[in-house]
């Protein structure tokens, strides 16, 4: 049941109270005809908010000796008042009311609205108001505007502010791209509809405003006596004309004095309004807050590109991470198990995704290993990566010979227009009696760790993608038990320190000949330190066993 209520007097006067509910873009104004006046999300409520953590008894609006309080009735989420939870508190003009739910969901308290028998809403005698009553509105749409985080949220509220302030029929942000060219960002008329159209407003003037970086204001331009080249004011009987430039402020003191001051700054679009009945002068007062308006509003539109920017690149991490994910799932290797040969590959990656890969198949001819770094970072190298690993995999699991698996993968790169990508990649094959063969394109040549003793076979082929008529040769070296082959990436031997030296060849010769993999990683990072990777280092290690 509601709570028994009774009339405030005034109401037959056409004055009372009112609220303007602010529910996420829609907004709506409820008059306080009566008191005790009931908010909450049971149905019976004066202002029902369909919201869970609105309770259905929420709060109360009550009148006494002609001052309006807010009550809360024991809410689960409490009652705020301009930011402050309250039991009880005396209602202030322009006071933010929020029940629960707060940002998004508030009321504006106003303790007198204007009414008329016709039923005219009160925006629409919005040219008879005082300077003061146009500061308020200025106040209340400040107010949303630094609510809102969200571009044409923003762009709107402005619009819908300056066809208040300035009683003009229809309004339009325009915006700089990327490239500077000015776009129509947002339009909509007094009636609350959107305008997709812009070719019937004065093009002159708002190119005038931005050139010249200052404001526009023509109230009736029947007495303006220089129309010239304002050939649209004149077609389309336009007598109201308002630009404003949006711009970053900076204040520049001129030397005359600290109170005249220079306003400049970024201009990053407009706003121009006009209608075709003649608006009255616009007083100092409304100028002032016309600028201040646009000038907050530029502020916020610039932060909202930010976070529109920062939204964007958290879009991208999240896409780079699944990108990631699925490069992993697709490059995993299962190190094959044989009786005559133990591998040890590892990898260190500077970005989550990249062109370097490792595989391992075991085939009749032998155990086959693959190390791959394929030019340039990022998602369009690991997709290449993954492309010639899948290619050299099936190639080596048919068994075919290394030096036609190495052309045919030269053939395919250079057959896709791919831009300059090409890859350097070792393919070594262990045979049960030791025998080893392998092709080098263009990679850094293996080292082969045998009684001790560190050998780096000059053997080499041009790397796959770079001419189409390239071709390629295998070499062969005998290993005996414990021999050791260690294939590695340029990202060890020119990993840098702060210093800026390289790890060169020598540094990784005298560590593989002291110990396997993980000491090479090992010194690789230590020899870095605190200096971030910048490439991937892999190093796959082999044992021959006899």
């Amino acid at each position: 049941m509601r709570a028994e209520s009774t009339t405030i007097s005034g109401v037959g006067s056409g004055i009372f109270p009112s609220l303007i509910f602010v529910h996420g873009p829609e907004q709506k104004t409820l008059h306080i005809d009566h008191t005790p006046f009931t908010v909450g999300r049971k149905m019976d409520k004066d202002l029902v908010i369909a919201d869970p953590r609105v309770s259905r008894d929420h709060a109360l609006l009550i009148s006494e000796n002609g001052k309006f309080f807010v009550e809360d009735q024991g809410s689960k989420h409490g009652t705020f008042v301009n930011g402050e939870r309250v039991d009880r508190k005396q209602l202030e003009p322009n006071d933010r009311l929020e029940f629960g739910a707060r940002d998004t969901i508030y009321a504006v308290f106003h303790p007198q609205h204007l009414t008329s028998n016709t039923a005219r809403d009160f925006l629409s005698q919005i040219s008879e108001i005082t300077d003061l009553e146009k500061l308020t509105i200025f106040l209340e749409a400040a107010r949303k505007l630094n609510t809102t985080g969200v571009l044409d949220e923003i762009l709107l509220t402005l619009l819908d502010v300056t066809l208040k302030l300035a009683c003009a029929e229809r309004g339009y942000v325009f915006l700089k791209d990327k490239d500077g060219t000015l776009k129509l960002a947002a339009g909509r008329n007094s009636k609350g509809e959107l305008l997709l159209d812009d070719t019937t407003i004065s093009h002159s003037i708002l190119e005038d405003a931005l050139r010249s970086n200052s404001e526009f204001l023509l109230t009736d331009t029947s007495r303006s006596l220089d129309l010239a080249g304002r050939q649209s004011i004149v077609a389309y009987d336009l007598r109201t004309v308002i630009c404003i430039p949006l711009r970053k402020l900076q204040v520049q003191t001129r030397s005359r004095g600290a109170d005249e001051a220079a306003p400049t700054g970024e201009v990053l679009g407009a706003l121009y309004v006009d209608s075709r009945f003649a608006s009255r002068d616009i007083s100092k007062v409304s100028g002032d807050i016309l600028h201040v308006v646009a000038r907050e509003a530029a502020s916020l539109i610039e932060n909202a590109r930010l976070v529109q920017a920062e939204e964007e690149s958290r879009r991208y991490r999240q896409e780079l991470a699944i990108a990631a994910s699925i490069q992993q799932s697709l490059m995993a290797v299962t190190i094959p198990e044989v009786s005559f040969a133990r591998l040890y590959p590892r990898n260190l990656s500077c970005k989550e995704i990249g062109g370097d890969f490792y595989d391992a198949v075991n085939t009749d001819e032998g155990l086959a290993v693959v190390l791959a770094d394929v030019a340039g970072k990022g998602v369009s190298a690991a997709l290449l990566a993954s492309t010639l690993q899948g290619m050299i995999n099936s190639q080596l699991t048919a068994g075919m010979p290394l030096t036609e698996i190495v052309a045919s993968a030269n053939r395919f790169l250079t057959s896709k227009r791919i831009g300059e990508k090409y890859a350097t990649l070792i393919i070594a094959r262990l045979r049960r009696d030791g025998e080893l063969e392998y092709v080098n394109c263009g990679h850094v040549p293996p080292l082969l760790i045998c009684k001790n003793e560190v050998l780096r076979p000059a053997h080499g082929n041009l790397p796959v993608g770079l001419l189409a008529d390239a071709s390629y040769e295998s070499d062969h070296y005998s290993l005996h038990s414990g021999d050791r082959v260690v294939l590695v990436t340029d990202g060890v031997t020119e990993a840098e320190n702060a210093a800026g030296e390289f790890f060169d060849n020598e540094r990784l010769e005298a560590t593989a000949k002291e110990g396997g993999r993980d000491e090479i990683l090992n010194a690789v990072s230590e020899f870095c330190g605190s200096t971030p990777l910048t490439d991937d280092c892999t190093v796959v290690e082999m044992v021959f066993s006899g």
